[in-house]
């Protein structure tokens, strides 16, 4: 069974790092198509970064220059290193993994939509404070 299991967050101060990882069982994900995802109370689900088989990155926004998304050779292992942290990106934070389009060798488009991310794990809480 395919499963990802996160882990890393925690609470700091404005202005800190964490680094989160997100391991997966049950398969490699090196033909996916892998991202983050964050959901804070009372808002949507929200992605952060994501990556593609290749390794192309892309980034919201409002996390350009202080997240990076980064994953093993493997293809076992996922991260997010979080610098220079803000209030506002206290969340809930998920990886998910979006598989290979049928026929396709590996994903290479990563979307924004979390309705193409089939497998998520079960997300760990990321609280900054001031």
């Amino acid at each position: 069974q395919e499963q990802l299991v996160e882990s890393g967050g925690g609470s700091v101060q404005a202005g800190g790092s964490l680094r989160l990882s997100c391991v997966a069982s049950g398969y490699t994900f090196s033909s996916y198509c892998m991202a983050w995802f964050r959901q804070a109370p009372g808002k949507e689900r929200e992605v952060v970064a994501r990556v593609t088989a290749a390794g192309a990155t892309g980034y919201a926004d409002s996390v350009k220059g202080r997240f990076t998304i980064s994953k093993d050779r493997a293809g076992n292992t996922l991260y997010l290193q979080m610098n220079s942290l803000k209030l506002e990106d206290t969340a809930t934070y998920y990886c998910a993994a979006d598989p290979p389009l049928p026929g396709n060798r590996a994903c290479y488009l990563a979307s924004f939509d979390p309705y193409y991310y089939d497998v998520w794990g079960q997300g760990t809480q990321v609280t900054v404070l001031s």
